[in-house]
């Protein structure tokens, strides 16, 4: 693969969301200045919210979509702010936005005394989610439209609720078109389709950003009702929330590391080359996101081609060159069945099991993930066994479509490989 280019052509798009994100901020904060600060008290207890929610957030993990979850529904809360305690509030769209931006700045600061990193994507993403949310509902708020169409009774709510809805898709359009950089930027055989990844983004709004935007109307509902003491209370569910999701991500990081060091184990042992496993299991996320696999699926996929091999340490003699595509199907068989009984220990989960257990079998009766795992690691295997190089190897898979690989996942690995330049195994 070539190596890392920041400059390619996604590389304007992330510059014109943090431009676009920094010119709001700037415009956010010289209106607050020149006409003051309105209902000062508000704006600190919101100000304090992001900024606890933010002191109190770990270093987002990769693919992880919001790690400040208490943050933003204190963001979030601030822009679809109507009332205090019965009286309408006055401090605008731009107050808002101004408010959450200083208090990213103020958090910052501890962080980075600590040495823990501010992504400024991330804190861009807010801006522009943050400050839609407030041009959407504070103008229509103040002008009495909102209450005109919907009304000063149970059915106000609906306002704040569509609102979210929309913040919610602005925000899924944002996260994706930065994490398709991001991929970018890995090298051009990971890039994977945008529609994919906005998917992705928009499914994941049933978990997470459910709760964070029910939280944030919620509260901002509670202030109109009880005033400024009404955050205390309603976001302190989320607050243990993001605590638990912080255990909960340190689990995964130690099963994620274990799995490593059993991937690493053949290439120690002596079973397969060097970095065998490691290029399987991103040439394969690559094909997966290239057939629009995303998420939970795009994660199992990765998952079992790291530990696709471990079944070798079964064998008493090593097959040279591990490659095992090579080998009588009844021995593939027995090596994938003993891969997944060691994996099932892991505690990977019966889903990255399944796919392990599976490679042997004939692709029309694989899930997926298996086919995509048996095609790349047929591949690295030929490009090793001096095959002719990566065009060689890829004839050859071409000739075993018609039983041992699927078509389709043949092709997505030309292109993912054609995109990033045919480089031989091991190179990575």
């Amino acid at each position: 693969m070539r190596a890392p280019d920041a400059s390619g052509p996604l590389a304007p798009a992330v510059l014109a969301v943090r431009g676009a994100a920094l010119l709001l901020a700037l415009v956010a904060l010289a209106h607050t200045l020149v006409h003051g600060l309105a209902e000062p008290g508000l704006a600190l207890v919101f100000g304090l919210l992001v900024v606890a929610g933010e002191l109190i957030r770990r270093d987002a993990a990769a693919g992880e979509r919001e790690p400040a979850p208490l943050a933003a529904a204190g963001a979030l809360a601030y822009a679809l702010l109507g009332d205090s305690a019965g009286r309408p509030t006055t401090h605008g769209a731009l107050q808002v936005i101004a408010v959450v931006v200083v208090a990213q700045a103020l958090a910052a600061v501890p962080r980075g005394a600590c040495g823990r990193r501010t992504d400024a994507g991330r804190a861009a993403r807010r801006t522009l989610t943050v400050g839609f949310a407030a041009v959407c509902f504070q103008p229509l708020y103040a002008s009495g439209q909102a209450e005109r169409w919907f009304g000063d009774g149970p059915w106000f709510p609906l306002f704040p609720l569509t609102v979210l809805a929309l913040t919610a898709l602005c925000d899924a359009v944002l996260a994706a078109l930065l994490a398709r950089s991001a991929a970018r930027a890995e090298g051009p055989g990971a890039l994977p389709p945008y529609g994919s990844l906005l998917v992705d983004e928009v499914r994941a709004l049933a978990g997470t950003g459910t709760a964070i935007g029910v939280t944030g109307v919620v509260t901002a509902l509670g202030v109109a009702v009880a005033g400024p003491w009404a955050p205390a209370v309603l976001c302190g569910p989320l607050l243990l929330t993001q605590v638990s999701a912080r255990r909960y991500a340190a689990v995964r990081t130690t099963c994620r590391q274990t799995m490593a060091s059993l991937a690493r184990a053949t290439e120690i042992a002596g079973y397969t080359p060097p970095g065998h496993a490691r290029r399987v299991a991103a040439l394969a996320t690559a094909v997966g996101r290239e057939l629009g696999l995303t998420g939970p699926r795009l994660t199992v996929l990765e998952h079992a081609a790291l530990m696709h091999d471990i079944g070798q340490l079964s064998l008493v003699d090593p097959v040279a060159g591990g490659a095992t595509a090579l080998l009588p199907a009844a021995e593939q068989r027995r090596i994938a069945l003993l891969g997944g009984a060691v994996v099932r220990r892991t505690g990977a989960g019966p889903a990255v099991a399944a796919v392990v257990e599976r490679q042997a079998d004939p692709y029309r009766e694989q899930p997926l993930a298996a086919r995509i795992v048996r095609t790349v690691n047929a591949y690295d295997d030929l490009c090793g066994e001096g095959v002719g190089g990566p065009l060689g190897a890829l004839e050859q898979l071409r000739l075993g479509t018609g039983h041992d690989h699927q078509p389709q996942v043949v092709e997505a690995l030309g292109r993912v490989l054609a995109r990033g330049g045919l480089t031989p195994a091991g190179a990575g």
